[in-house]
């Protein structure tokens, strides 16, 4: 795992979340088989004790998806244990994902329980679902806010009482780059048996830093990340898969690690998952955005035509994009205008070019885009 993060999607439990979002069983088994096709490591199917559909999930994508583990929520009681253990049964690989909140926040105000009794609380749950699978993850809520040593002390005895993976979530999106690689280094370097287990960032977007706290954490050690597609979730959403995947995709130079997420289908999922859920994906958004690879400036323009890499560090083709397009609007310049012109099988000599692009110029004053059916007209009319 050194050189290696782990992908652990969470666009089925935590992305359903979504206020307005609601996914049938059918639509959830096909946006799960996307997800293991697109190369996750780790699926959270859902939250098993939180209603009969939720527990069907989780046991149908527990039966139907081999070659990926299967995870389930539960609190830190031991019902929601046991009945995460049963929808869970039939997977392959088997997850159960517990955890309490660590933050004087939590404690006081939602659990109403001293440290102790929390610590207590949580180290035995992480017995009792080692009692039922091989693989319990530990999540201890609002790690962001926690004071430093309570969870420094959580982690040694969660590890401790068997937990294989410990989630440090950023629950309300509140830390910065610098502070999340901090609390993921201070673990790592002052608990003393953080080598037994592994490390992951949950973070939120609240504050608009997700991708950037998740990615810091990775820095500080964390080797495995919970994210949804297209960054879905609650409240802002979660950290996105596709920014966290390409970001260590293209700065291999910085990060020097891999995921086993194959890039040529991102396009693909994250429309499946906006069409499913009803979440469009905003045009601007980062690697699937529709306006991702799209230049309007004549600038800019100019320099992709030339080579590509001047204007664009992602290839389109990497994440299942055809190719760039370049967009006409009044700040496209000539290289834009020709290009578009010989792309529909027009070559004009250089005053009748002229003319053309004068007459283009009045017409995207008026236009937010010109199209293709534009310039024919503008072609055919002297």
């Amino acid at each position: 795992m050194a050189d290696q993060v782990s992908i652990f999607d969470t666009t089925l439990r935590d992305g359903e979340q979504s206020p307005g979002v609601h996914l049938d069983m059918t639509q959830k088994l096909e946006i799960g088989r996307a997800l293991v096709d697109l190369g996750v490591n780790v699926l959270e199917a859902g939250f098993p004790i939180s209603s009969p559909g939720d527990f069907e999930s989780v046991h149908t994508l527990a039966k139907e998806l081999r070659e990926v583990t299967v995870c389930g929520l539960t609190r830190a009681k031991a019902k929601d244990i046991e009945v995460a253990a049963e929808a869970l049964r039939p997977a392959e690989r088997p997850r159960i994902h517990t955890g309490l909140g660590v933050s004087e926040n939590h404690l006081q105000y939602k659990l109403k329980m001293s440290r102790e009794e929390a610590l207590e609380a949580g180290v035995a749950a992480v017995k009792l679902a080692r009692s039922f699978v091989p693989d319990v993850e530990y999540f201890m809520e609002d790690s962001g806010r926690a004071d430093r040593d309570y969870v420094y002390k959580v982690v040694e005895s969660v590890i401790a009482a068997g937990a294989t993976v410990v989630n440090v979530p950023d629950t309300t999106g509140y830390t910065s780059p610098d502070e999340y690689e901090a609390l993921i280094r201070g673990i790592v370097e002052n608990v003393p048996n953080s080598d037994k287990a592994v490390f992951s960032c949950h973070c939120h977007n609240d504050l608009g830093m997700a991708t950037a706290n998740t990615l810091a954490g990775i820095v500080g050690g964390a080797r495995q990340v919970e994210v949804t597609v297209n960054g879905i979730g609650e409240r802002a959403g979660n950290t996105a898969l596709e920014e966290v995947v390409m970001a260590l995709h293209i700065r291999k130079d910085k990060y020097g690690l891999e995921t086993t997420i194959k890039t040529q289908k991102l396009l693909e999922v994250s429309r499946l998952v906006s069409r499913l859920t009803g979440m469009i994906v905003q045009r601007n958004k980062a690697v699937v955005g529709a306006n991702a690879y799209a230049h309007s400036s004549g600038i800019h323009q100019d320099g992709v035509l030339k080579e590509r890499s001047t204007y664009e560090i992602i290839d389109p083709e990497l994440v299942g994009a055809e190719k760039s397009e370049i967009i006409l609007t009044a700040r496209s310049g000539r290289h834009g205008l020709r290009h578009r012109l010989g792309e529909l099988g027009f070559n004009f000599p250089e005053e009748r070019f002229e003319q053309l692009y004068e007459r283009f110029l009045s017409m995207a004053d008026h236009k937010s885009e010109v199209k293709d059916e534009d310039l024919r007209e503008l072609v055919s009319t002297r």
